[in-house]
């Protein structure tokens, strides 16, 4: 197994999150900045929106529009050539904030949310609970799908659009769900136990294994279905959410931070957009 060794691309970032290749640039979240931004492999950056309630998950309907999550008031925005609108509302669907979210082939956008108050927990005086990834459609419909999930976060598709495979970050597994062009998620079952990892965000190889970025592990990992680490990176901090992209698809991105805390991300801005080679080129969506 070889080192890899990674190369900032960004740097002075609140905190990354949502990472999407794209037309030949890297859109991601800034989600302390309240900004998202799209970056070229030179490290030219551009300023996309800003989102004063927290952005975080990234996809594009089949018309090109920009839909991305405003985690804290848990609504769907949509960015077009009109400006932005609110695509959906989930406040009457899910009672927390909403975090990543995938856009399939025909423009059904899989949103997930944390299910509990995070910071409660975090403090060790709440215990997790599980929730339901909500579908909403291109014209906005929303409605909860699949099984319970502990604290769903980053999701995958498969190249055949038949599959959507999702990271449940408390439930330290990836778990997989037919998918069909109604938005229905069903046979939920588990593609890959991985104890002592806690999947963030995930991005799915040509091979048909998963980067997995591991908050607190200081490490990328690159899983097998069934759970076998096939490799891991070690990093200087904790990667929050990875993507494959690049021209041949083959440059890892992996948004890393030295602190999830707000107050902290704001003040210290360890924010990073790393890259690495790797050999397996990208698959699927996002």
């Amino acid at each position: 197994m070889q080192h890899r060794k990674s190369e900032s691309l960004v740097e002075g970032l609140c905190f990354g999150e949502g990472p999407r290749w794209r037309n030949g640039r890297l859109w991601f979240s800034d989600m302390y900045g309240y900004k998202i931004f799209s970056v070229d492999l030179a490290g030219e950056i551009e300023t996309i929106t800003e989102v004063p309630k927290q952005p975080s998950g990234l996809g594009w309907l089949p018309n090109g529009d920009l839909l991305f999550v405003s985690m804290l008031d848990r609504r769907i925005m949509r960015l077009g050539p009109d400006g932005t609108k609110v695509h959906s509302d989930l406040s009457e669907l899910i009672e927390h904030p909403c975090n990543d979210m995938i856009v399939d082939a025909v423009g059904n956008a899989y949103v997930g949310n944390y299910g509990f108050d995070l910071d409660l927990v975090m403090k060790g005086e709440g215990r997790p609970q599980e929730t339901h990834l909500v579908c909403v459609t291109p014209e906005g419909d929303a409605f909860k799908v699949g099984d319970p999930l502990l604290f769903p976060n980053g999701m995958v598709i498969t190249p055949d659009g038949g599959t959507l495979i999702v990271a449940e970050t408390f439930g330290a597994r990836l778990t997989a769900f037919d998918l069909s062009v109604s938005g229905e998620l069903t046979n939920g079952r588990i593609w890959a136990s991985i104890e002592g990892i806690h999947p963030d965000g995930i991005t799915l190889d040509a091979d048909g294994a998963i980067w997995i970025a591991s908050p607190r592990a200081k490490s990328v990992f690159r899983v097998a279905e069934g759970g076998q680490i096939l490799e891991a990176i070690e990093l200087e901090q904790d990667c929050f959410a990875c993507m494959l992209g690049g021209e041949d698809g083959k440059t890892l991105f992996m948004l890393t931070a030295g602190t999830f805390d707000g107050k902290e991300s704001k003040e210290r801005k360890t924010g990073r957009v790393e890259v690495v080679a790797v050999d397996v080129p990208k698959a699927g969506l996002p």
